[in-house]
């Protein structure tokens, strides 16, 4: 693999691109590493350490679990997971239950109904402080306990064991797989839950609760004791991210028109007495749980879970409310912060067997191309570049092209990169590399600040000549095209000028007919830089190329020159105006020391009479190579229109 420093251009067919640093073999992954599953691991590897907390042990089984376990998991609305750590070891629930069960009562019985029992007011109080109206008995709102009890009571069901099958059924929605119930962790809450026992009984005298306070109060047990674990809680978090779906099962858990109202509540209540914190410096909906759980949401983009048992003294997880404040200022992910209007990302994406580079190639390289075009993509990217609209791209590039060699990230529509996005861009650009892969950027332009900060981090990594960036996207398409012939093999054309018969256009002719056309044509040669053709002129002549590289251009109203292709050896050019005595449309130029054959429209036309074999012969390689055009563009306009 190579390695390129800036380009400007991609002009001249000898200019071989610098090779960058070597990676020795024991170094390599044949993978790349989403950057975002390595940021998470930066993440777990910062808070692994932390022991202070403890495990909350008012509940006999919950004072068992292994306090050093930590887990970290982020589920986006497209279904992507990223994890680490003990991400798929289980634990229960707990009060994180609290906003899936108001959502069931919000079904069952409506919002006004469920307002009549239950407030939406936050209470600045602890999770299992008795706040209840003075007048009413009303609990203040669902997440604190006595919320969560009334909110369990008007769960609807033909019985106590349909109500329970009902709250599985729901949260197993949420998750994506089926969830089950951690029946030691049951009987040591119900036998241990006198506090809550208390409250039901004080809910029942306002007739919050009616009837029997026990039943309301045993599924409220249950569920806070059915077994999650840490992608479970990401996943739940990203179905109400999602609007109610489960962005891998497309399974409905709640009616969209609800999501708001779960949601509104979590921001306000969802983390007790450290709500008003927990907003100022993460801002996301959030619930945590005594088992050691957090979830939070981030509406229309992505769900995240934590795990850790250690409890802070409101109780909260204190490794999970460091990992959400981290996740949240890394990744810019406040639900309050003002975006501009957002829009997705990627604008296209293509490989260079679908679109090719104005060089314009002989019929051998081109059939290469076209088998090994699939290794080499571009990404048109677009708008403001935030963590949220960047991670379906990198996940694009790291999961979804397993044989993809050289990248291109093409920023013209780019206004602007955000530091998130721009860390995780480095962070893929440098696992490319590590993999012996290439990302490279186009139209870079306007981005200076995040090119000085990949170029800092390369060379940190001794990998200075691994910048590979393009002031256009035609030429960083052409690089890739030659990375992949020279890779395979193919040289560039370097050597002794084409005879007459190896050109393209006289494919067919025999010996003698070569002999022939060899007498009829003129023999030219151009110094670099030299005008062949101008625009305006009178087509007269066909010129076929059998050495150097030349370029169609225009003249720009800046006064600059914009190339429409470059031709090789063995093409033709100007053939279609000579045929019909037209006038030139463009300027060719050489762009190195350049031959050709010359054969003049008049010479074309007498072909007819005296050698019509050849001219046929030449017709037909004409409009072979005219159809081979054609189909080019249609499948590049397909390409570009995905």
């Amino acid at each position: 693999m190579h390695g390129q420093t800036t380009r400007e251009s991609g002009e001249g067919e000898g200019q071989t691109p610098v090779d960058g640093a070597k990676v020795e073999a024991a170094d390599i992954d044949v993978s790349v590493t989403s950057p975002i599953d390595a940021y998470l691991k930066t993440l777990w590897d910062r808070y692994e350490d932390e022991r202070s907390g403890a495990v909350a042990d008012y509940i006999p089984e919950l004072a068992k679990v292994d306090p050093d376990r930590f887990g970290i998991c982020v589920a986006t609305t497209q279904g992507r997971v990223y994890e680490v750590g003990d991400s798929r070891h289980e634990f229960t629930i707990q009060s994180i239950s609290k906003p899936f069960t108001y959502g069931m009562a919000l079904e069952d019985c409506g919002r006004e109904a469920v307002l009549c029992k239950i407030g939406v007011e936050p209470t600045g109080d602890a999770f299992n402080s008795i706040s209840l109206e003075s007048d009413t008995g009303r609990p203040l709102n669902p997440m604190i306990n006595a919320g969560a009890i009334a909110a369990s009571s008007l769960v609807a069901g033909h019985s106590a064991e349909d109500r329970i099958h009902r709250v599985l059924g729901v949260y197993s929605a949420y998750a994506g797989r089926e969830l089950s119930l951690d029946r030691e962790i049951y009987e040591s809450e119900r036998d241990t839950g006198h506090r809550n026992r208390a409250i039901g009984h004080m809910l029942r005298n306002f007739d919050i609760l009616e009837g029997d306070p026990e039943p309301h109060l045993d599924l409220y047990f249950k569920q806070c004791s059915i077994s999650v674990n840490c992608r479970d809680l990401s996943m739940m978090a990203a179905t109400l991210a999602n609007g109610g779906v489960n962005p891998v099962t497309a399974e409905r858990a709640l009616r969209s028109d609800l999501v708001d109202s779960l949601l509104s509540v979590m921001s306000t209540c969802g983390m007790y007495d450290f709500a008003g914190e927990w907003v100022y410096s993460v801002g996301m909906p959030a619930k945590s749980g005594v088992g050691g759980g957090i979830i939070a949401v981030l509406p229309g983009q992505l769900g995240i879970g934590v795990f850790s048992p250690r409890l802070d003294p409101r109780g909260n997880s204190v490794r999970g409310v460091q990992v959400c404040k981290d996740l949240s200022r890394d990744f810019s992910l406040h639900f309050l912060r003002i975006p501009r209007a957002a829009r997705a990302a990627l604008h296209s994406q293509y490989s260079v067997a679908n679109v090719s580079s104005k060089r314009l190639r002989d019929e051998g390289q081109r059939r290469a191309l076209d088998e090994l075009g699939r290794r080499a993509r571009v990404y048109e990217l677009q708008g403001d570049l935030t963590f949220s609209s960047i991670e379906p791209v990198i996940d694009r590039l790291v999961n979804g092209s397993p044989d993809l060699d050289y990248a291109i990230i093409d920023l013209r529509r780019v206004s602007a990169i955000e530091s998130s996005a721009a860390s995780c861009l480095i962070e893929m650009v440098l696992g490319f590399r590590a993999a012996g892969k290439v990302v490279g950027f186009a139209n870079v332009q306007g981005h200076s600040e995040f090119l000085r900060e990949l170029e800092s981090k390369l060379n940190t990594f001794e990998l200075q000549e691994g910048l590979v960036t393009f002031a256009d996207l035609d030429p960083a398409i052409e690089w890739c095209e030659n990375e992949l012939l020279e890779d395979s093999g193919w040289s560039r054309s370097k050597g002794e000028p084409l005879s007459l018969a190896d050109h393209g256009l006289c494919a067919g002719l025999d010996e003698e007919e070569v002999l022939r056309l060899d007498e009829l044509v003129e023999r030219r040669t151009y110094g670099p830089g030299q005008f062949i053709v101008h625009k305006g002129e009178v087509a007269n002549s066909i010129f076929l190329l059998v050495a150097g590289a030349v370029s169609v251009v225009v003249d720009l109203p800046n006064g600059q020159l914009k190339r429409l292709s470059t031709i090789s050896p063995g093409m033709a050019f100007g053939e279609l105006a000579a045929l019909e005595r037209g006038i030139r449309t463009a300027d060719v130029r050489a762009d190195t020391g350049v031959t050709c054959y010359v054969l003049s429209s008049d010479t074309f036309d007498d072909l007819g009479g005296t050698y019509p074999a050849i001219k046929l012969k030449l017709m037909e390689n004409l409009m072979r190579n005219l159809g081979h055009m054609v189909a080019r563009l249609n499948q590049e306009i397909a390409a570009l229109s995905e």
